[in-house]
């Protein structure tokens, strides 16, 4: 049965920080009028703002690595806590993108940061996306990734402790790795993080007709979906929200956003999961607001609160 704590996190701030975000966004001149994919690979190439991304936390030393797979190589970056004493929980983090973009750079003060706080390695990795590789592409680069991390936990300086954590699409994988691995019997995750995820497709709930286009479409037949979906019956692994049953998986913290049509996805899956669950909402706030922690103070207070649940979790007082 689930144990949900649920909290809302607010500040006079939040609205109006969102608001000039989402303007800034708005009055941003067009760009040359291209096919969608072809702007696709123009957004994959643009290098994130430290005006708007943040920096790296230089409480951590990030290295690069590359991660030999089966059939590929994947490309990561660890973030490892400068004053770390001794082997630390390892957290394989995935950044979003709708499945089709976003990359590990676009997210390092969240990833840096949470390292920093909760005294953990973060293994941050670029799964291999759509339309290029569609589901169940990305999917099996996290349990691969999970199976690598666990045979190499000594070389990242890992206690054999693993979570696995993301944000939006990324949250939507760590979830689906967790179902996989359920079914599968393999090793479950100590901890799950999803932060605002995408659990679901072509939902309709309150949070989608109330905020759908707030930074965020999942409106039916949009193109990028299509790009990652399978056809016909979704599989559970890839619309998590739609398990027949959400008993057997590992605790869970989950982080939604007010202002954002996948809000009640973050609700509902926190209500069906069967164990500990902390739900903490940030109201008056807009999806992918990690992304965005130089201009949205609740990024920066979600980074310090993760890695403090991950602190309390993984180092309880004796």
């Amino acid at each position: 049965m689930s144990t949900v704590v649920a909290e809302s996190i607010d500040s006079p701030v939040f609205a109006g920080e969102t608001d000039a975000l989402l303007n800034r966004f708005a009055n941003e001149p067009a760009g040359p009028s291209l096919g969608p994919y072809l702007a696709l690979l123009n957004d994959r190439l643009e290098l994130p703002d430290p005006e708007l991304a943040g920096v790296v936390d230089p409480r951590t030393n990030p290295r690069d690595l590359r991660i030999e797979l089966p059939g590929r190589t994947l490309e990561a970056r660890i973030y490892q806590p400068v004053h770390s004493t001794g082997p630390a929980p390892i957290v394989l983090w995935l950044h979003g993108g709708g499945f089709i973009g976003g990359h590990l750079r676009d997210i390092e003060y969240a990833t840096s940061g949470i390292a920093a706080a909760g005294n953990v390695v973060v293994v941050s990795l670029n799964y291999r996306l759509a339309p290029e590789n569609p589901y169940p592409a990305g999917l099996n680069d996290v349990l691969d990734t999970l199976s690598w991390i666990r045979e190499h936990a000594s070389e990242l300086n890992g206690d054999g402790r693993i979570a696995v954590g993301g944000q939006s699409a990324g949250a939507g994988l760590a979830a689906g790795a967790c179902l996989v691995a359920r079914d599968n019997g393999s090793p479950l995750p100590d901890h799950q993080i999803l932060c605002y995820p995408s659990l679901d497709h072509e939902q309709d709930t309150e949070s989608y007709r109330l905020f759908d286009g707030t930074f965020l479409s999942i409106a039916p037949g949009r193109w990028s979906s299509a790009q990652y979906f399978p056809t016909g019956e979704l599989p559970a692994a890839a619309v998590p929200l739609r398990a027949a049953s959400l008993a057997g998986l590992p605790p869970a913290l989950i982080l939604a956003a007010g202002r954002d049509p996948l809000r009640d996805d973050a609700r509902h899956y926190a209500e069906r999961l069967d164990g500990p669950v902390r739900l903490v909402e940030y109201a008056e706030t807009m999806h992918a607001f990690l992304n965005f922690p130089a201009v949205l103070s609740a990024g920066r207070h979600a980074v310090e609160l993760i890695g403090t649940h991950l602190r309390e979790v993984f180092y309880p007082p004796a």
